[in-house]
């Protein structure tokens, strides 16, 4: 995930609220909405004065009621209509409204809770580093069995590849993050968001962010909780738009894939390779075997180290990402 440099930044400095501004993409958020708004005003008096643009997609469920019904009592919410629906295209709608004065574009993410203070924090943070994105950690928590399970898995290297950005701990400059701020000018210099992207719409930005010289900070320091997909269908649908979009990030700039993106490629292949094998030479079944194993022993050493039942469930959480993450990028690789 890049490489890190180790000299830490001068934290001394404080964003103004009438210079930052809060985008909150929604569809169909109504378990949701309403916890994580009421965890990124709190902490900070500064937030009182954030303006904070709720961008929704079409919801068909209480989203935006519940929004409006907040905004009686927090002046400083709004919410916008996103016809477009992805959250590229709210993000970008967002920033094009922006008032004048703005200098600080924060993302947020209406599935996630958020720590107190923790707008002002990236914010002060983009102050401290001049930095043109400022990137944060990603901590999963779960609540039924399979969504712990998966939230226990995604943030290991059995999960996630080792991002750094998953429950990582060190601070420094990398080329990837969970987006969280960026500074307006420079987004606006390379034009957002690619709304042509409705999964990894963010590494594709920060492609482009660091052809344009623009530096992305990874505050470990600044964290977040967010609730991964709870059913395995939900999960590998998501996991197989990541790959999908992986796969075209890759094609629009012609760059080649990393070894932490080959490696469930390489996987899926020798899977099926190696089942179809099989029906000439058995011993082919010593690979999927392998494999089955090895998730089988992450399930064990993941409910015993959580000392829970539900951690059984970890290695399906992990194959399904594993495999329809893969399936995903082939299927968009061979029709570029």
């Amino acid at each position: 995930m890049g490489t890190q440099t180790h000299t830490e930044p001068d934290k001394s400095g404080l964003a103004e609220a009438r210079s930052i501004l809060v985008a909150i993409p929604t569809l169909n958020e109504e378990a949701h909405i309403e916890t994580c708004i009421r965890s990124l005003l709190a902490g900070d008096a500064r937030l009182a004065d954030v303006p904070i643009v709720v961008a929704d997609g079409g919801s068909t469920d209480r989203t935006v009621e519940i929004v409006r019904m907040l905004g009686d009592e927090f002046p400083n919410l709004s919410v916008i209509d996103n016809p477009k629906r992805l959250q590229s295209a709210a993000i970008n709608l967002v920033a094009k409204s922006a008032p004048a004065g703005t200098r600080y574009l924060v993302r947020c993410d209406a599935h996630s809770i958020y720590p107190a203070g923790f707008v002002t924090q990236v914010a002060d943070a983009m102050v401290a580093t001049g930095a043109a994105s400022v990137v944060v950690c990603m901590d999963a928590v779960g609540t039924g069995c399979f969504q712990k399970a998966n939230a226990w898995i995604v943030d290991t290297p059995l999960g996630s590849g080792g991002s750094a950005h998953r429950g990582g701990t060190a601070s420094g400059y990398y080329d990837h993050g969970h987006h969280a701020g960026f500074d307006i000018e420079y987004f606006r210099k390379i034009d957002g968001y690619d709304e042509s992207f409705s999964h990894n719409e963010d590494a594709e930005y920060d492609h482009r962010l660091a052809l344009a010289g623009g530096k992305i900070w990874l505050d470990a320091d600044i964290r977040l909780s967010y609730f991964p997909r709870a059913t395995v269908r939900a999960l590998g649908k998501q996991y197989y738009a990541y790959g999908r979009g992986r796969a075209r990030n890759l094609i629009k700039h012609k760059a080649r894939p990393k070894l932490r993106q080959l490696v469930p490629v390489v996987n899926l292949l020798g899977l099926v390779g190696a089942s179809l094998g099989a029906f000439v030479w058995p011993f082919f079944l010593i690979y999927p075997m392998f494999y089955m194993t090895a998730l089988l022993a992450a399930s064990v050493f993941i409910a015993l180290k959580k000392q829970s039942i539900c951690g059984l469930l970890a290695g399906l959480a992990s194959g399904t990402m594993h495999i329809t993450w893969a399936a995903g990028f082939i299927r968009q690789w061979l029709l570029r």
